[in-house]
């Protein structure tokens, strides 16, 4: 395989969303919707991807930008991480989103790097991102999922022909946050909830997200519900930058009562890099619901977080990892 330069493509700057949406829908599979470009510009140089026709959407004004709104605060999907890990709002109200985006790779990337074009990105399978064959690139095997195969990154959950987990560090706080996520596309605008914005390999395995051809993710929307909640969020990577991670979580609790006596009155938890979608971890919550925040409620979280957990031969480490993580989350909160 050639690695030496992209394909040529045709370059498209639209500076309004319906010009945009209008170029992808006519451009169809033929197009690609760039946002910072981190995850684009590694499959066009590797030239496993070869759109003939690129739509930049960085020209778009109204998809920049965060917000406050009488139901939360809406953030431009074009915002850069570090924009989001370092606004007020978001840092004073929604911290775990903050704390999720200052994890995500290197100051650089995040410099660049959007949120829509993080929670969008496609499997970094290194299977997958290479060209072969697989089943998510339309073939018949899943290379990861071999006896010889190199797993250590891959799920627990969700295996269905494909095992590549979503490497998005910001959609599990989304996901906790019960954000909304804003699409425009031929159809006209629809909302769709973060927790149903990524999809498994059960409905679509050459699909991350239930964007399809002529839709553009505009804006991520948090709820006022869960603005001041207790939060936490912490990411295990074998480097501190720039890895993707090996497994991380993110919390956002509400409690009541006095300090060494509170009570988690409700909870929504979620885990990255253990299934192919951010898996929210409900049985955790119901264990946790109503119960003292105690040492004792965190460890029974933990044990019931691993519940059902399939590993594949290299990755039985993620196991105990999001189980302390899980106990960290509700004794740390």
């Amino acid at each position: 395989m050639s690695r030496d330069m992209m394909s040529a493509f045709e370059l498209y700057q639209p500076d309004t969303v319906e010009g945009a949406v209008d170029l992808l829908g006519r451009f169809g599979e033929e197009g690609w919707a760039l946002a910072g470009g981190n995850d684009s510009f590694d499959w066009f140089k590797d030239r496993v991807k070869r759109p003939k026709y690129v739509v930049d959407l960085g020209g778009i004004a109204a998809l920049k930008g965060i917000r406050e709104t009488d139901g939360g605060v809406e953030i431009g999907a074009l915002t850069t991480l570090t924009e989001v890990e370092r606004n007020s709002v978001i840092q004073s109200r929604y911290k775990v989103l903050s704390d999720a985006a200052r994890r995500v790779a290197s100051p650089q990337i995040r410099n660049s790097g959007t949120i829509g074009g993080n929670v969008s990105q496609d499997a970094r399978c290194w299977y997958y991102r290479y060209g072969v064959n697989c089943y998510r690139a339309g073939g018949n095997t899943c290379y990861a999922d071999t006896p010889e195969g190199q797993n250590r990154e891959h799920c627990l959950w969700g295996a269905d022909r494909c095992v590549a987990v979503s490497p998005s560090d910001t959609a599990p706080a989304l996901v906790a946050l019960d954000a909304t996520m804003v699409i425009v596309g031929k159809g006209g605008q629809r909302e769709v909830k973060a927790e149903e914005f990524f999809i498994g390999p059960n409905i679509d395995i050459e699909r991350m997200t239930v964007l399809e051809d002529g839709d553009v993710l505009t804006a991520i929307r948090l709820p006022a519900e869960w603005s001041g909640a207790r939060f936490y969020f912490e990411k295990v990577a074998d480097r501190n930058t720039w890895d993707f991670p090996l497994v991380n979580i993110a919390a956002a609790m509400k409690v009541s009562g006095a300090a060494g006596s509170e009570k988690i009155d409700e909870i929504r938890i979620a885990a990255g890099a253990v299934q192919c979608v951010p898996r929210r971890l409900t049985v955790v919550e119901q264990v946790v619901r109503g119960q003292a925040k105690t040492a004792e409620t965190a460890s029974l979280a933990g044990q019931s977080a691993v519940r059902g957990a399939t590993p594949l031969n290299f990755n039985h480490f993620k196991i105990p990892l999001l189980q302390n993580l899980v106990t960290r989350a509700i004794r740390d909160a």
